[in-house]
């Protein structure tokens, strides 16, 4: 007795201290021990028991719960035979690696016919995507919550409506808050909220304006009745009619893209066959000669100082330039120049040396495909409404205005621009003056065939560098050149441009192949009206 009462105090701040701790602790434990059972009794359960353990792991608000039910969706998640454990499963060879969802440890490796898959059907899947939606709202990274908020867009659960109004309170991201208010409008519009409710979400709905709302205010209008029905038609009608108009600006971007590589190609082409007359058909080759040296140099710069990557097309631009001039020169130096004033036979030559140098091409570097890169400068992209634009053809079409600058002022302020002018509208007068027209085909035949391999530089960008690339451009090449007017170099850009629209608009209608059908068909009707193309070039090209 006197034990005790010397020791009462002990006693009593022992007892204290062990009812304030486990009441401290204990809805932790407790917290864990219901996220442990919830997880328990998935093993083996049918597809309406799964669900409503999917519900009680979403109600714990755990954020370890996220990645379990990720593997669940993605059928990574599976229970141990032996005692019905719940785990992470991956397959490494014929075995499965295991690991415990809670804590991430090791459980080792065992035989697949040791553990069985969870499985789970559509609905459970959409039933994941919207509890995880719910999840990872409040997160702290902004990008998960911009994707919770787009799957819970996507989805439409009427039941992720409290989280949503949670999180567009506590946002403070803009674009993330107007992605949480469109995704709370369409759930609204799904749930049994008054008509004045759903009225406002249509109009926010209306604001975004894509395909997506579209299809969901369609729903609506579909389905309802009176005021809401004739606000969600007019809705429909709006969108619908913005989408018309972000398709024609599309349309146009397309076209200039398109248009901008036909200018790259077929600005060469111009240079030749406005100042010699030559039918190049090896013109293509020139092309593909330069995607291939972009090729060569991305490789060695692959193996041997990884760090320039970014400036791969930077090197790669003169070297293409050099290459594809230096052929041109050969072509010119070795065939063409002894078949001037004959143009089915220069034809058939060019033609016998494009094959010639895809061939070649083949030997060296095989009929496949090569892969080229693209440095960090020219990769993703970026909108502008509901219009998306791509880095590398932004950067095409930028890269293609200088080089069309550069070449016109090389033309109009150097000394070979001045002699290539003269010689392009007086040959004999230019001879007869002291300028060496054998020299200054030569010169214009290499400048030509450098343009084509720095349009290679560009094209290997946004196509396959194969021996075949030039083939694809070559003929666009001579109805660009032809319709803006030989040799002008004005009527090729207006050409380039205005073929690659009109074959972006109508491609919807015809397809692809109809579509160069019809600007063929177009050309050659024109050419009768005006057979020296858009802007007729003054003087006179080489005579026989």
């Amino acid at each position: 007795m006197r034990f005790i009462q010397n020791n009462l105090f002990g006693f009593l701040l022992l007892w204290g201290f062990l009812f304030f701790g486990l009441q401290a602790t204990s809805p932790t434990l407790a917290a864990e021990d219901n996220l442990t059972t919830h997880i328990g009794t998935m093993a083996a359960a049918n597809f309406t028991a799964l669900s409503k353990q999917i519900e009680a792991l979403a109600a714990t608000g755990d954020p370890r719960v996220v990645p379990i039910l990720e593997a669940l969706a993605k059928g990574r998640l599976f229970f141990r035979k032996s005692d019905k454990k719940v785990v992470f499963a991956t397959k490494v060879k014929r075995r499965y690696k295991l690991s415990d969802p809670l804590s991430g440890d090791t459980l080792g490796e065992v035989k697949k016919s040791k553990v069985k898959k969870i499985r789970v059907n559509n609905k459970l899947r959409r039933q994941i995507r919207t509890v995880l939606g719910g999840l990872t709202l409040l997160s702290p990274d902004p990008k998960v919550r911009l994707k919770a908020a787009e799957a819970i867009f996507k989805s439409g659960d009427a039941t992720a409506l409290p989280a949503l109004e949670a999180a567009i309170v506590q946002e403070l991201d803009t674009d993330i808050r107007a992605v949480l208010r469109q995704a709370r409008a369409v759930a609204v519009l799904k749930s049994d909220r008054p008509d004045e409710d759903k009225k406002a979400a249509l109009t926010i709905l209306e604001a975004r304006g894509d395909r997506d709302a579209l299809s969901v205010v369609t729903a609506v209008a579909r389905t309802s009745t009176g005021d809401l029905k004739a606000i969600a038609d007019r809705t429909v009608t709006t969108i619908q009619e913005t989408l018309e108009l972000w398709n024609i600006v599309q349309n146009i971007w397309y076209g200039l893209s398109l248009g901008s590589v036909l200018l790259l190609a077929a600005i060469g082409l111009a240079i030749t066959f406005g100042v010699m007359g030559v039918i190049n058909m090896a013109h293509g080759e020139m092309v593909m000669i330069g995607a291939y040296t972009t090729f060569v140099v991305q490789d060695i710069i692959r193996t041997s100082a990884p760090e320039l990557f970014d400036y791969s097309l930077a090197i790669a631009l003169p070297l293409a330039f050099l290459v594809a001039g230096g052929v041109g020169v050969a072509i010119e130096r070795g065939v063409i120049r002894f078949l001037y004033g004959r143009p089915l036979e220069t034809l058939l030559a060019t033609w016998g040396v494009s094959l010639v140098l895809q061939q070649t091409v083949r030997t060296i570097f095989g009929p496949t495909n090569r892969e080229v890169g693209a440095p960090d400068f020219m990769s993703g992209a970026f909108e502008i409404g509901h219009l998306t634009i791509t880095y590398n053809r932004l950067w095409i079409i930028v890269f293609s205005l200088m080089v069309m600058v550069a070449l016109m002022m090389l033309l109009k302020y150097t000394a070979l621009g001045l002699q290539m002018r003269a010689v392009t509208q007086n040959r004999k007068m230019a001879g007869a003056m002291g300028i060496r027209t054998n020299w200054i085909d030569a010169a214009t035949f290499g400048l030509g065939s450098g343009l084509a391999g720095i349009a290679g530089v560009a094209l290997s960008q946004i196509d396959n560098v194969s021996p075949n690339l030039g083939q694809s451009y070559i003929i666009d090449s001579f109805m660009v050149v032809v319709f803006g007017g030989v040799g002008n170099l004005w009527g090729t850009l207006v050409g380039a441009l205005t073929l690659g629209i009109a074959n972006k608009f109508l491609e919807p209608f015809a397809g692809a192949v109809l579509a160069k059908v019809f600007v063929l068909i177009f050309i050659i009707l024109f050419i009768q009206k005006r057979p020296r193309g858009l802007f007729a070039l003054k003087g006179r090209a080489i005579e026989s």
